[in-house]
């Protein structure tokens, strides 16, 4: 029977903490067992993690340390593990019941599958769903590694499950990253294995209308980062590149729209157009926030 180590990095999330762990408790799957890492929280965590402790025992590793951000949260857990899966889920978000039981499935009579993804749904702050993402992509499985640096293929958090063993081979998460660090392992993951799909929506993925702008100009460094990092790698040539970037100044570009900031949004969706016109997505968005703009200065 494999077991499975989840991992659940907090930082001043104690508002949702408690249904998180609470959706990993009502897996169908059984042989779990929480690595919770407190990345240097200011709020109740300690409090709130106290009751799980006591009633999970050996079940709940608590782990806390200095705040060092998201990836060396994982890491930390990571060290910590000896399951031969790791399973993630961030403090605010939620597992569906059969999620472990379904991404195990995947794995079976499947040595060359390294990492698992399945479909979810977003969630608001209050946990009503605002939307479901369960179409399947073009390029879902196999070795599909350019298709993960060209942004073509969205590998949510919560539904990902991976080998203890890929990160012997390919390291744990770059802490030089302050975000895309998820995307630049499974790349790394996907070079050497294969990645397997969920089928099914198993998560619920919180997130806010300004999720993604909090601060809009260290994503995109980040990305860029993430993208130049492995540029000349297998599949990430000159024009993998280009649609790679087009993609991250489409996101850009719609999530100044979110905001209203229409001049920031027309110019990054007319630089995504730039770098790769031959993907219609570039010119719905370009032509839309164009009309969108002009409709604000008649």
């Amino acid at each position: 029977m494999p077991t499975v180590d989840v991992i659940i990095p907090a930082y001043n999330a104690a508002k949702y903490l408690p249904v998180a762990i609470e959706s990993v408790v009502a897996q169908t799957f059984e042989h779990w067992r929480i690595l919770l890492v407190d990345d240097g929280s200011t709020d109740n965590t300690a409090e709130v993690v106290a009751p799980f402790i006591e009633r999970l025992g050996s079940k709940l590793n608590y782990i806390k340390q200095p705040n060092g951000g998201l990836p060396a949260a994982r890491n930390a857990a990571i060290r910590n593990s000896s399951a031969e899966f790791l399973a993630l889920l961030d403090a605010d978000d939620i597992w569906l019941p059969d999620r472990l039981m379904e991404s195990l499935k995947v794995f079976e009579g499947r040595p060359r599958v390294g990492l698992a993804y399945g479909f979810n749904s977003r969630i608001d702050a209050e946990g009503t769903i605002i939307d479901t993402f369960s179409q399947r992509p073009r390029f879902a499985e196999g070795h599909i590694a350019p298709y993960i640096y060209m942004r073509r293929v969205q590998l949510p958090c919560p539904t990902v499950t991976f080998r203890r063993k890929c990160v012997d081979d390919v390291g744990m998460f770059d802490e030089t990253l302050r975000a895309t660090e998820d995307r630049d392992l499974w790349l790394r993951i996907a070079f050497k294995y294969e990645v397997a799909l969920v089928p099914k929506v198993i998560a619920l993925y919180r997130t806010s209308p300004n999720a993604m702008t909090t601060d809009p100009e260290r994503m995109l460094k980040a990305q860029q980062q993430f993208i130049e990092k492995h540029y000349g790698e297998p599949g990430c040539g000159f024009l993998q590149r280009r649609v790679a970037l087009s993609q991250i100044y489409r996101q850009r570009a719609e999530a100044f729209a979110i905001r209203k900031d229409w001049a920031t949004a027309v110019g990054s969706s007319l630089r995504a157009l730039a770098l790769y016109p031959l993907d219609v997505s570039n010119f719905r968005t370009a032509g839309s926030l164009l009309l969108r703009y002009a409709g604000v200065f008649r």
